[in-house]
């Protein structure tokens, strides 16, 4: 099969129609398209990596384990507990009303859109998936065209996998997208940046439609005197230079407390080079930014401050070392917006209450990251600041763990996901109250 050509309105109609005949709603519909898109993740892995590959310089081996590996892990998790999670909730009823009986059930909410972005571009469109067909939904697809193998390759492969008539694929960019927004769906489901999340949000109002954004934002890394510094530096490397940095909850920059600015400077060197050596040009497991616009944007940061590590660029290739940054201004160009690419800049503050008044001064993040031995820190900083996630010691391993719920908050997103949480995002919880009547 094909990619759909029909136009969105008839699109969306046709899925809608299916809806309302009900197909989507049994366990059983639900399990066979959960079913259908293991096969197609299991079958079609070596399609999937060589388009991960062509867009974003994805090794196999990330490929799997950050967009396919990782969707399966999602999916198992969402299959082994969905009968659980459907089965209707008795709920108390006031003594008043009694006898009476009460329950909680959950509804599909009819045809959702998923727009997905690039930098995942398998990852961020299937696992929403999952969830909105667990919960019994028609669902449109819209896989981002800046990621043009991997679009391709979903809208061969969904149709050949999943039910066709309730499962659209739709290509294209910003008219397309466009189009679609006029229709009228039931959730839309966004992840990209704070502009377009706008745009998004602004349409949706017009249908007065549900909207979950999945945004991004400058999620610091807090590190206090007294951490393990190498250990440190190793993992905010870890969680910071996979796909070339072009992950929504990558430390985008360190907020180091007294002394350690000085103190990681060299152990974030030997880090990078432990992971990429010392050519991260010549390393297949780098990989390269997604187009020259945002090269070009990333280049214009590297001015900013005095560089520690890295540097080196190939605008041809789409290449940029790991490159980290000292002596950096908060009021910089590099501060003013989401990174989103290998450059990691460090901002030197005197004190925790300088690094909590730091991070409350702008947006709230989607994820904070602490790397300190103090139980009280951990504290301050979990009661006195607001993100999406935090984490101390380990960034990014909230993304998978699949009973933690996955989001934003202010501008960097709003709703949740993943496991439970996505039957929640992609269905309504109805109250269902039962009096006999004699």
């Amino acid at each position: 099969m094909t990619t759909v050509t029909a136009t969105p309105a008839a699109t969306v109609a046709r899925l809608r129609a299916t809806f309302n005949t009900g197909r989507s709603k049994p366990l059983s519909w639900r399990l066979a398209q959960l079913d259908a898109l293991r096969r197609l993740l299991t079958e079609r892995t070596d399609e999937l990596q060589a388009a991960l590959l062509a867009d974003l310089g994805k090794n196999p081996a990330e490929a799997y384990r950050a967009e396919i590996g990782f969707t399966l892990n999602e999916l198992d998790h969402t299959v082994a507990r969905l009968e659980e999670w459907l089965r209707p909730r008795p709920a108390a009823v006031p003594d008043v009303f009694l006898p009476a009986g009460a329950r909680i059930v959950r509804d599909p909410l009819g045809v959702v859109l998923i727009i997905g972005p690039w930098n995942y571009p398998v990852q961020l469109v299937l696992a929403p998936l999952v969830g909105a067909l667990a919960a019994g939904n028609t669902v449109v697809i819209k896989p981002s065209e800046l990621a043009p193998a991997s679009s391709a390759a979903l809208a061969e492969l969904v149709p050949r996998y999943l039910d066709s008539e309730a499962v659209a694929v739709v290509e294209g960019a910003v008219p397309e997208t466009t189009a679609l927004l006029e229709q009228r769906f039931d959730h839309i489901f966004y992840t990209g940046s704070g502009p377009v999340g706008r745009i998004v949000m602004t349409a949706a109002a017009r249908h007065l439609t549900p909207v979950t954004l999945e945004l991004g934002g400058k999620s610091p890394a807090v590190v206090e005197p007294g951490a393990d510094l190498e250990v440190t530096a190793q993992r905010i490397a870890r969680g910071k230079f996979p796909n070339a940095g072009q992950t929504c909850v990558a430390p985008d920059y360190i907020l180091a407390i007294g002394e350690t600015a000085k103190e990681l400077e060299p152990l974030l060197t030997a880090a990078v080079r432990s992971m990429y050596g010392d050519d991260p040009a010549a390393n297949p497991k780098y990989g390269k930014i997604v187009n020259e616009r945002n090269f070009d944007r990333l280049i214009s940061f590297l001015g900013d401050g005095r560089v520690v590590l890295g540097g080196g660029s190939d605008r041809a290739a789409r290449h940029i070392d790991p490159t980290v940054l000292a002596d950096v201004s908060p009021d910089a160009p590099v501060m003013r917006e989401e990174i989103f690419g290998p450059v990691l800049p460090i901002i030197s503050v005197p004190d925790l209450d300088a690094a909590i008044a730091f991070i409350n001064d702008r947006d709230k993040p989607l994820a904070l990251y602490g790397f300190t031995e103090s139980e009280e820190t951990k504290r301050r900083l979990t009661e006195e600041t607001s993100s999406g996630a935090l984490t101390f010691g380990l960034p990014v391993s909230h993304l998978a763990m699949p009973e933690l719920p996955f989001g934003g908050v202010g501008a960097s997103g709003m709703g949740r996901y993943h496991g439970e949480y996505s039957i929640e995002t992609f269905s309504h919880a109805k109250a269902v109250v039962d009096k006999p009547l004699s």
